[in-house]
């Protein structure tokens, strides 16, 4: 069986020149040649701000760029037309895509209603400090669409709170008369159901209803291959279970789901996982901070235990890990990115690695232009290696707080596979490590650093691999080699 790669398809600060989609399917093919087989999109739909919106800010599920609302046909991305040529263009290549899902909140609403509230402590929402009637934007009557696709309309009913009161100019958490925070979820804040915008209802059986009618609709207009659930630890965490049962009953197959589970803690994790019966991935969120921990500790890190407490070590068929995304990039609210130096380390142990689905970051392959940051060197080369060569079985040298490898005996399925990978957060040094009883006599090649001296491996089918200080290199068999250093980066 063929490994994985997911890719994360868009980053904060893309050009708001409506071009994006023709851009996504003119890169299909190139995304295929590089080992890319899975692509998560940005939300498609309108937002509240437009042809300026990232998608988050979510205004109208159904306008994926056809009608005239916040301002605009074309979202940020382009028109609906060339958002499913784009689709189209991407599985053509045999790429399989995830739509990005946001069914917590709402927001641009075309309309205000006054109601009546509890005011909640921020710091603990199961906490009352007050009440009050305040003016809430919960009205969503979409003109522009004018009823097509679906008549339905939100008001008041559809949601459980809001932060913002029109009539005062004041913010807070306010939780609507006769409604309540959603049971289960996130622990942070008490309860960390609000996030933002007009918060959804799910505990409302009709709004329930109408984001089931509408992710059918989705399915049966886009036809994509998956979903990436966005915040799903503000929604009640049976919610998605039932939603995605839906989903798959409709669609006829038990497509890939990934959510977003911002957590630190493995506990909270592996606890939605069990309560959503499995029925999704999330991603890794406690390894992209041992990242972080890693490349700003300045070498006191313990290298050898980098995936302790981690979903992948924990969870390793529910995991898909990542090193940065669109929330961790520079100026966004979860900002955590990991240091230039560190990412080829990062990016070497979740593609070569032998568990969990890697998902590489737009922003990482292409370079974020708004912060003059460029792309990590050698990351369209680690997605090659991991497409034909990061096979077979892996044995693992995690004996040393500084420097670590592991290494994979490749299998007869992939031709020439089989690799060995030596990671330094801080000083070199240099490591035994037995490859395969198959490999006896042959001679491995650093394909990250053509400089470095090959290593012949000796009648055990092992050898003696070098790093430099803060440095990773991944040696594979002669015949990869020469094709990897003929490919174009």
């Amino acid at each position: 069986m063929d490994n994985k790669t997911m890719m994360q398809y868009f980053e904060w600060y893309l050009p708001e020149d409506g071009l994006f989609w023709k851009r996504a399917a003119a890169q299909a093919e190139s995304l295929k040649e590089n080992g890319i087989d899975m692509v998560w999109l940005p939300p498609a739909y309108k937002g509240a701000a437009g042809s300026k919106s990232v998608g988050y800010d979510v205004y109208d599920t159904y306008d994926l760029g056809e009608f005239d609302q916040k301002g605009s046909v074309a979202t940020k991305y382009g028109t609906k037309e060339e958002y499913l040529a784009a689709v189209s263009a991407l599985q053509k290549q045999g790429i399989e895509v995830l739509a990005d899902v946001v069914l917590n909140h709402m927001m641009g609403a075309d309309g205000t209603e006054t109601v009546r509230v509890e005011v909640d402590d921020a710091a603990d929402r199961r906490k009352e400090i007050g009440e009050r009637t305040i003016t809430a934007w919960t009205k969503f009557e979409f003109p522009g669409r004018a009823g097509k696709y679906s008549r339905k309309t939100w008001d008041v009913s559809d949601f459980s709170g809001t932060d913002w009161d029109e009539a005062s100019k004041q913010n807070g958490v306010f939780c609507f008369a006769g409604k309540k925070w959603n049971r289960e979820t996130d622990s942070e804040n008490g309860n960390y159901d609000y996030l933002m915008g007009a918060d959804l209802d799910t505990d409302n059986p009709k709004t329930v209803q109408a984001v089931t009618d509408w992710g059918k609709w989705y399915l049966d207009t886009v036809h994509m291959d998956g979903f990436r659930l966005d915040a799903v630890k503000h929604i009640s965490f049976d919610f998605y279970r039932e939603w995605l049962k839906a989903m798959r009953a409709h669609k006829g197959s038990s497509f890939f789901t990934v959510g977003e589970y911002w957590s630190k803690e493995i506990g909270k994790l592996t606890h939605y996982l069990d309560v959503t019966e499995n029925s999704l991935s999330l991603f890794d969120v406690p390894l992209h901070f041992a990242f972080l921990q890693a490349a700003t500790s300045n070498g006191a890190f313990d290298m050898a235990g980098i995936l302790k407490g981690t979903l992948t070590e924990a969870r390793p068929d529910n995991s898909v890990t990542f090193v940065d995304n669109h929330d961790t990039q520079p100026g966004q609210a979860l900002v955590s990115f990991i240091p230039a130096w560190f990412k080829p380390l990062a990016y070497a142990l979740i593609l070569l690695w032998d568990k969990g689905i890697p998902c590489v970051f737009y922003g990482d392959y292409y370079g974020i232009p708004h912060d003059k940051i460029a792309p990590v060197p050698g990351l369209k080369k680690l997605c090659r290696i991991r497409a034909a060569y990061a096979y077979g079985g892996q044995k693992n040298y995690f004996d040393d707080s500084s420097i670590v490898g592991f290494t994979r005996s490749g299998d007869a399925e992939h031709p020439g596979s089989g690799l060995a990978v030596l990671l330094s957060d801080s000083a070199g040094g240099e490591k035994y490590m037995l490859v395969s009883g198959s490999f006896v006599g042959e001679t491995l090649y650093d394909v990250l650093h053509p400089y470095r001296q090959p290593v012949r491996l000796d009648a055990s089918g092992g050898g003696v691999f070098a790093a430099d200080g803060g440095s990773v290199g991944v040696w594979v068999r002669r015949a990869a080699y020469e094709k990897l250093m003929t490919e174009a980066e």
